[in-house]
């Protein structure tokens, strides 16, 4: 993520980053929207949420919002929506929980093959 914004890791742990315990956290602030990365951008295209490192973010923010403690409910997942706004909620194609699955097992499969 340092290299995609041109800066070293300590002055990227030190404008984005916190320690957490042992492990480091991205930093997040309060806006209009709620609790953001600071990393996203909300201004420079208004209407849009763009993240500054989009190539390179971590797997905490590839895999938003499908985290286990958003998915255990509809209220959780709303909650999650209302406290977090993420653009990409409730929009696009739907995809039952089978047809997910029948992908995840076809790409396993296909990655199967390929390492053969």
């Amino acid at each position: 993520m340092s290299l995609e914004l041109g800066m070293t890791h300590e002055d990227f742990l030190t404008a984005f980053a916190r320690r957490v315990e042992n492990r480091w956290s991205l930093t997040e602030r309060f806006g209009p929207t709620g609790h953001d990365c600071a990393l996203l951008d909300r201004t420079s295209q208004p209407g849009k949420a763009l993240c500054r490192v989009y190539a390179s973010r971590p797997s905490q923010c590839r895999t938003w919002p499908f985290w286990q403690r958003n998915l255990v409910s509809r209220d959780a997942w709303e909650r999650a929506q209302s406290a977090t706004p993420c653009p990409g909620m409730n929009t696009g194609t739907f995809f039952p929980a089978s047809s997910i699955v029948e992908r995840l097992l076809a790409d396993r499969a296909n990655d199967a093959g390929t390492t053969q």
